[in-house]
């Protein structure tokens, strides 16, 4: 059996997509082929890098990606994690699913940096369970 091929998407693969890959890659081990982008493209925000940090995880080889149909045609199961990417974004194939699960963008959280952390390290702790959730409802099988 071929491993499930999940991408995840939210607005600019900067923050809650970036660690739904991450956490994915790091709760499902080599049983899922797990991606990330977005409808635009901007760097990795170093926040996010650095609250993923904490919990063990090594962000530095991710690279933000764009959504494109090859992407879209991929994936088994996309997961958008915003309204604006849900609203954005197509399904180009019919045997992919999609599910929806949004957060808030932390990156757009207004204060000084403590409390701009604990808004990412929030959603760093939602994001794990959502992905968690996801994963659950997978046909995951090792060999």
């Amino acid at each position: 059996m071929s491993k499930v091929r999940v991408l995840f998407l939210s607005t600019g693969n900067t923050c809650r997509s970036q660690m739904a890959e991450a956490w994915a890659k790091e709760l499902a081990d080599d049983l899922v082929d797990v991606k990330s982008a977005g409808i635009e493209v901007q760097g990795i925000n170093e926040t996010t890098v650095s609250v993923m940090s904490e919990v063990g995880i090594d962000m530095s080889k991710q690279v933000p990606a764009r959504v494109n149909v090859e992407l879209l045609e991929w994936a088994d199961l996309i997961v958008t994690l915003c309204d604006n990417v849900e609203e954005q974004c197509p399904v180009m194939n019919f045997d992919t699913f999609k599910l929806h699960l949004p957060l808030r963008n932390p990156a757009k959280f207004k204060g000084g940096d403590e409390a701009i952390s604990a808004a990412f390290r929030q959603t760093r702790d939602k994001v794990k369970k959502r992905v968690e959730y996801v994963l659950s409802q997978l046909p995951l099988h090792s060999s």
